[in-house]
């Protein structure tokens, strides 16, 4: 058998294994029971090397020993091994998250805190501008900037942004109703679509025509995007600056405004 370089690379980033590993392993599951001199003939990996690579495919759940003499393994299904792996990662996930969830009773991250207020004070506001780039960045700092509001935030994107980010953007919107804080929704893209937003965050957005995705809190902190919505990484710009948070706020309040002229209220 010809163990193709192409699936070595592949199912090594698909399982989180070395190429030895990879190697073995795929042998294995060609013989379904084997020795290691046969693994060490198929797979081309060297016999003393052989043992310890499927002894770690052992404990990692990827073969199982043949009890007998002399020493046979067994492949695990594919399937299994998947479910195996699947299972672990939700029980990393989780100790992780419980982890991370006490760590802010801890002196080390009282440190961590008392360094960065010291650090960034001195900063003037306006000299505050960050550049992102990845969704999950962005969406991180959107969340941050929704959840720290205090009194009024405004989002004016697209339906289909708003839908890709509805995960995030869907839970904060409610928190930050529920902390009295005035939310702002102008959209733009299909009507049918953006009422099925309304529905599920009770905040009824009023359409318009720009392609922009602009965030704005409390006329002090801005998120706008600098690339297109179909872009194949997204880039966005975050700034903590009064004066051009304002300035901005305005400019797309007018939307809003002009609505409100136009039905005499």
């Amino acid at each position: 058998m010809i163990i193709k370089p192409e699936l070595v690379r592949q199912i090594k980033d698909y399982f989180d294994l070395n190429i030895y590993e990879t190697k073995v392993w795929i042998a294995l599951l060609s013989k379904g029971i084997a020795s290691a001199g046969e693994i060490a003939s198929i797979s081309g990996v060297p016999r003393s090397r052989t043992y310890d690579v499927l002894e770690s495919l052992e404990k990692r759940g990827f073969a199982i020993v043949k009890i007998g003499k002399p020493v046979q393994y067994i492949a695990v299904k594919p399937v299994e091994v998947l479910e195996k792996m699947k299972s672990k990662t939700m029980q990393d996930a989780q100790e992780k998250l419980k982890s991370l969830a006490t760590l802010k009773d801890t002196t080390e991250y009282e440190e961590l805190e008392k360094l960065h207020n010291t650090g960034i004070s001195p900063i003037k506001s306006h000299d505050i501008t960050g550049s992102l780039r990845g969704r999950a960045n962005i969406v991180s700092r959107l969340r941050e900037l929704i959840q720290g509001a205090k009194k009024e935030v405004l989002i004016a994107t697209t339906v289909a942004d708003f839908e890709d980010k509805g995960r995030v953007l869907l839970p904060a919107i409610q928190q930050a109703l529920k902390n009295n804080v005035k939310v702002k929704l102008t959209l733009a893209g299909d009507v049918e679509r953006a009422k099925r937003i309304t529905a599920r965050c009770n905040v009824k957005p009023r359409m318009h025509d720009s392609p922009a995705r602009v965030y704005v809190s409390d006329k002090r902190e801005v998120l706008f995007m600098i690339t297109g919505e179909n872009s194949e990484e997204e880039v966005g710009v975050w700034l903590h600056s009064p004066f051009f948070a304002e300035s901005l706020h305005d400019l797309l309040e007018n939307p809003f405004k002009a609505a409100k002229l136009a039905n005499g209220k």
